[in-house]
C-alpha cells in the first residue's frame, strides 16, 4: 500500500485542479447547460473586455506578483549575505516560526491599522512632527496603485522565501564557499552574493514561482489592503462569481482564465528577468570587485528585515490594542480607556467560526501528514532517491497548487462538486484545504525525514523489529519535533485559507478568517481587532506546542528537543 502513497498523493493534487480548469474553460466559452448556456460563444469575453476599470485590474495584478517577489527576493538574499551567523542571524531565525503562523489578513488587517491616515503611525508622529490635529485626508490603504497592498504582501513573503533558503542552504556548505572567496580579499557581503547567491537561487526558484503565483491572485489581502475602483482582478472575478445574476458566472470564468494568463504572463517575466539577471550578474562576478559598496548592502540588508519583522510584530500588537481600546480620538497616541466590552460582544459569535477552523485545520493537516508519512516511508523501504525516476517527476506535481492561482481552478471545482451533487460541507471543504496544505507539511517534513541516520533503523532491523515497528517504535519519535512543526505549518496554512473556505463552503462553512475579511467593509476596528488578533492567535498556539512539547517530552535528550 505504501507504494501508491506518491500516486495517491498526485492524484488528489493534479485530479481536482484540472477538473476545475477544464470545468472554467467550458463556461468562458459560453457552455454551462445548467445555466442556459447550451452552446460556444464568445460572449464571455466580449462581457469581460468591455468592463470598467479591467486594464488597470489586470495592470495591478501584474505589477504585484512581479514587485512582490522582486522586494521579497532581494531582501532575504540581501540579508543572508549581511548577517549570516551574526547574532541578529540567530534571533530572525527565532522569529521566522511566529511571522510564518501570522495569517496573511490578520498581518494585512495590522499593517492597515499602522499606516492608515488614523493609524498608530501617524498618531505617535502627531502633532509634534506632523502639525496634524485631524487625520491627513490621504488615501494610503487601498491606495489605486496597490502599493498597501504589495508592502502588506511583502511582510508575509519574507519570512516564506526566508525558511525556503535556510532550508537549502546546508545543501551548499555557504561557510566554505565564503571562506575560499575572503581569502581572495572579498569582504563578507560581497563574497556571499557572489559565491552563494547564485547557488541558491535555483534550489528555491519553485518557491519564487509559488510567490508569484499567489501575489498576482491573491484575494483576502487584496479586499483587505487593495485598491476598489477598480479592485485588483481576482477581486473582481470573485465579484462577479457571487453575484445574484447566475449568468454573470460566464464572465466570472473567463476572467478565471485571464488571471491564469496573468500569473503565466508574470512567470514569463520573471523568467526574462532570471536572464537578464544572470547575464548582468555573471558580468559582476566575473569582474572582480572585492570591497565597494559591501557596507552599504550589509546595513540595507540588516535595516529592511528588520523593518519587515517590527512592522509585522507592532501590526499585532495594534490589533491587540484597537480591540481594547475604548474612546480614541486623534491624535492620542493611546486610547483614553481600555475595555473587554469588544470581547465580550464578540464571543458569543467566535464559538462556531473557531470550533469550524479547528476541525476543518486539524482534519486537513491529519490527512496530509497521514499521506506525507506514507510517501516519505516508502522512499526509505524501497531505498530509492527522492529525485530518481518517475517518482521524481510525480512529486514534482505536489508543487502544482502552490503555482496555479486559486481563483482559475476554484470555481470549476465548485461546479464539479455541484454536478455530482455534492453539497458545501464542512468535509468538502475540508478537501479543499488538504489540496493546500499537503505542499507544505510535505515541504516541512521531508527533509527532516530524509536526514535521519538511517544506521538507527538499520540496527533495530538486525535485532529482529519489523519494518512497522521501526517506524512507529523507532522513527516517529525520533521525528517528533519536525513532525509537530509540520502539523504547525499545516495549520497555520488551513487557517489562513480564505477563498477555499469561501467558494466550495458556499458562505455557509464560516470560519475565523471568512468572518474576519468579512468585517473588512464594515470599518468597525474594534470589532475587526478582535477577530483578527484570533486569527493570529490561533496558529501561533500551534507553533508553541510544535517548539515546547518535545522539549517537554525530551527533557533528558537534548539532541531529540528540536532546534533551539
Amino acid at each position: 500500500m505504501l507504494k501508491l502513497a506518491p500516486w495517491l498523493i498526485v492524484g488528489l493534487l493534479v485530479g481536482p485542479i484540472l477538473a476545475g480548469l477544464a470545468m472554467a474553460v467550458l463556461p468562458a466559452f459560453g457552455y454551462l447547460p445548467a445555466l442556459g448556456g447550451d452552446t460556444l460563444s464568445l460572449e464571455p469575453w466580449r462581457a469581460l473586455f468591455a468592463q470598467p476599470g479591467l486594464a488597470r485590474s489586470v495592470a495591478v495584478s501584474l505589477a504585484s506578483g512581479l514587485l512582490t517577489t522582486a522586494v521579497s527576493l532581494a531582501v532575504v538574499l540581501l540579508f543572508l549575505a549581511a548577517a549570516s551567523g551574526s547574532r541578529l542571524d540567530y534571533w530572525i531565525r527565532r522569529l521566522i516560526s511566529p511571522l510564518l503562523a501570522i495569517p496573511h489578513a490578520a498581518a494585512a488587517f495590522g499593517l492597515a491599522f499602522l499606516i492608515a491616515p488614523s493609524g498608530l503611525v501617524a498618531r505617535l508622529a502627531s502633532p509634534g512632527l506632523t502639525g496634524w490635529e485631524r487625520p491627513p485626508d490621504a488615501l494610503i490603504v487601498n491606495d489605486p496603485w496597490g502599493l498597501s497592498l504589495m508592502a502588506g504582501l511583502i511582510i508575509k513573503e519574507i519570512p516564506f522565501l526566508m525558511l525556503m533558503s535556510l532550508a537549502a542552504l546546508p545543501q551548499l556548505d555557504p561557510q566554505r564557499r565564503v571562506s575560499m572567496a575572503r581569502s581572495l580579499g572579498y569582504r563578507p557581503t560581497i563574497a556571499w552574493l557572489k559565491v552563494v547567491a547564485p547557488a541558491l537561487y535555483p534550489l528555491i526558484r519553485l518557491p519564487v514561482f509559488a510567490v508569484i503565483a499567489y501575489a498576482s491572485s491573491v484575494v483576502d489581502v487584496a479586499m483587505i489592503l487593495g485598491p476598489t475602483l477598480p479592485p485588483t482582478l481576482a477581486v473582481s472575478i470573485l465579484t462577479w462569481f457571487n453575484d445574484p445574476d447566475l449568468s454573470r458566472r460566464f464572465m466570472a470564468s473567463a476572467g478565471a482564465l485571464l488571471q491564469l494568463g496573468v500569473t503565466l504572463t508574470a512567470l514569463a517575466l520573471w523568467w526574462g528577468l532570471e536572464c537578464l539577471v544572470r547575464h548582468l550578474g555573471g558580468r559582476w562576478v566575473e569582474g572582480g570587485q572585492r570591497r565597494g559598496g559591501d557596507s552599504l548592502l550589509r546595513a540595507a540588508g540588516k535595516a529592511l528585515i528588520l523593518l519587515a519583522g517590527v512592522t509585522a510584530l507592532v501590526g499585532i500588537a495594534g490589533l491587540a490594542l484597537n480591540s481594547l481600546s475604548g474612546f480614541w480620538r486623534f491624535p492620542d497616541a493611546l486610547p483614553q480607556a481600555f475595555t473587554l466590552q469588544h470581547w465580550q460582544r464578540a464571543l458569543p459569535s467566535l464559538a462556531g467560526p473557531v470550533t469550524s477552523t479547528l476541525l476543518i485545520a486539524m482534519a486537513s493537516t491529519l490527512l496530509a501528514l497521514a499521506l506525507t508519512l506514507a510517501a516519505l516511508e516508502n522512499e526509505q523501504r524501497s531505498g530509492r532517491h527522492p529525485a530518481q525516476g518517475r517518482l521524481a517527476s510525480a512529486l514534482t506535481l505536489l508543487y502544482l497548487p502552490l503555482i496555479v492561482p486559486q481563483i482559475a481552478f476554484l470555481f470549476g471545482l465548485v461546479v464539479v462538486m455541484e454536478s455530482l451533487g455534492t453539497g458545501p460541507t464542512h468535509a468538502l471543504v475540508i478537501f479543499g484545504h488538504l489540496l493546500f496544505v499537503l505542499p507544505y507539511v510535505f515541504l516541512s517534513l521531508a527533509e527532516a525525514y530524509r536526514r535521519l541516520d538511517p544506521r538507527w533503523s538499520r540496527v533495530a532491523l538486525t535485532l529482529g523489529a519489523s519494518p512497522n515497528r521501526v517506524f512507529w517504535r523507532l522513527r516517529l519519535p525520533l521525528l517528533l519535533a519536525p513532525l509537530l512543526t509540520a502539523m504547525a505549518v499545516g495549520l497555520a496554512v488551513s487557517i489562513g485559507q480564505y477563498l477555499p473556505t469561501l467558494l466550495l463552503g458556499a458562505g455557509r462553512v464560516p470560519t475565523v478568517t471568512t468572518e474576519a475579511v468579512a468585517l473588512a467593509a464594515g470599518g468597525n476596528r474594534r470589532l475587526i481587532g478582535v477577530w483578527a488578533l484570533v486569527q493570529a492567535s490561533l496558529p501561533l498556539i500551534g507553533f508553541v506546542i510544535a517548539v515546547g512539547l518535545p522539549r517537554l517530552i525530551w527533557s533528558n535528550r537534548r539532541a531529540m528537543r528540536g532546534a533551539p
